[in-house]
């Protein structure tokens, strides 16, 4: 487990020093343009000339820009970023009393990982299916569910869910997300800011490109061009990045599941009910969030068995057969096997995390049975409902009603029996 952590960092040291010189690249080229003299594509003698030499730095300085800028945005994630995100993604911090069930499944989730502390637990009042792990450290994560993904799974479903979610924060891989999107939204905002100033600025009229003489104005169109080209490229590459390694990750919290709950099925039951749930795409989610989901949010189930480039997630279908291989034991090792079957890859699973383990495979919980579709979604909705602070009450005639919190009454009348029922005060 701590060479499979360890390999975690290094891998995420390796893919940060590669979106830092994509990041500086970008600043040198994109602040080489405002060089009068036309930046490092200068004639070599005008090298000498005094206005050069105080021109000469604007790469430099663009550079400097790039590197300020990500070094306050990562101040401020670092600080508050967890906050952010599950503010961004409306999720509501609950209780044990609330929510009894699914705080269960998180504590004992807690103590099979050997986390040092449980997570705090938040809810996203959506109907989408899916969930995330975000914080700097085991002792200050967060694990967020959407109502509908707690209102579909079964129990075994629940927990390997949030054993995927537990294994991203043993891995440290909830800290790696949180630095490389900063990177990546550094890389993103700078290639935006240019490109649109390029668009609506007047930095192309042909005054400026001859401010310095002939050789100087050609040297800085020139530049422009290549500015405007890394501005379009440096993204892509740092997304290519950026996903690289996101997808090894989901492998291996799904392979950490698999040893957590010693029932690969759960996990892999609640992936096809996640991929095939009819709901809208979830409303929160956008690009800085969608790669912490189990799933991607932006993919709909046909599409989710396309592996490219760009994805931010393996494809889901992949992992359901890995893991329902998974017949001999639930190992790293069984994982790893199952895996090279399955995808006729190369293991994702570190060579020192390969140890032979012996951890059998257990039988399905008592409460593993699905629900009907109409219970799942009448449960959804009281979820939803619950989180938005409607109040609960059974009348005597036993007909539950649900009072939106913007009711003004302090009485209501019972639609079966009209008896009239006194609110609870506010």
């Amino acid at each position: 487990m701590w060479e499979l952590i360890r390999a975690n960092k290094r891998n995420s040291v390796i893919l940060m020093a590669l979106m830092v010189v994509v990041l500086l690249l970008l600043g040198y080229v994109i602040g080489s343009i405002f060089d009068p003299a036309g930046g490092f594509l200068m004639p070599r003698q005008q090298m000498q000339s005094p206005r050069v030499i105080q021109t000469n730095y604007a790469g430099f300085w663009g550079m400097a820009f790039a590197a300020t800028l990500w070094f306050i945005l990562m101040i401020v994630s670092f600080s508050s970023g967890d906050h952010i995100l599950l503010n961004a993604s409306n999720a509501k911090l609950v209780t044990h009393d609330e929510y009894p069930q699914l705080f269960n499944v998180v504590e004992e989730m807690k103590i099979a990982a050997g986390l040092p502390a449980i997570p705090k637990v938040y809810l996203i009042p959506d109907p989408a299916p899916n969930a995330f792990a975000t914080g700097r450290s085991p002792k200050s994560a967060s694990v967020a569910v959407t109502a509908g993904l707690l209102g579909r799974l079964n129990r075994d479903q629940l927990q390997g869910v949030i054993a995927h979610e537990m294994s991203h924060i043993l891995h440290r891989d909830i800290l790696y997300v949180t630095l490389a999107g900063i990177m990546l939204g550094s890389i993103v905002l700078i290639s935006q800011v240019f490109l649109r100033s390029m668009f609506y600025s007047s930095m192309g009229s042909r005054r400026r490109y001859s401010s310095g003489g002939k050789n100087a104005g050609q040297a800085q169109l020139i530049m422009l061009v290549i500015a405007i080209i890394a501005a379009i490229v440096a993204p892509i590459m740092a997304y290519l990045l950026y996903f690289a390694l996101s997808r090894k990750r989901e492998y291996l919290a799904d392979a950490g599941a698999a040893r957590l709950t010693r029932y690969p099925e759960g996990l892999a039951g609640a992936l096809e009910k996640i991929a095939g749930d009819p709901s809208p795409q979830l409303a929160a989610a956008n690009k800085v969030t969608a790669p912490m989901y189990i799933v991607n949010p932006f993919k709909k189930a046909r599409s989710m068995k396309l592996s490219d480039l760009t994805s931010t997630h393996p494809p889901i279908s992949e992992r359901i057969k890995i893991l329902r291989s998974m017949s001999s034991g639930v190992s790293f090792k069984d994982y790893s096997d199952s895996y090279t079957r399955i995808t006729h890859h190369k293991t994702i699973v570190p060579a020192a995390a390969l140890t032979k383990e012996d951890i059998a495979l257990r039988q399905a919980g008592a409460e593993a049975k699905d629900k009907q579709r109409t219970e799942q979604m009448r449960q959804v909705g009281d979820i939803m409902r619950k989180i938005n602070q409607f109040v609960f009450l059974t009348c005597l005639c036993g007909l539950k009603l649900k009072i939106p919190p913007n009711f003004k009454s302090d009485k209501v009348q019972c639609p079966r029996c009209k008896r009239i029922i006194d609110l609870p005060a506010k």
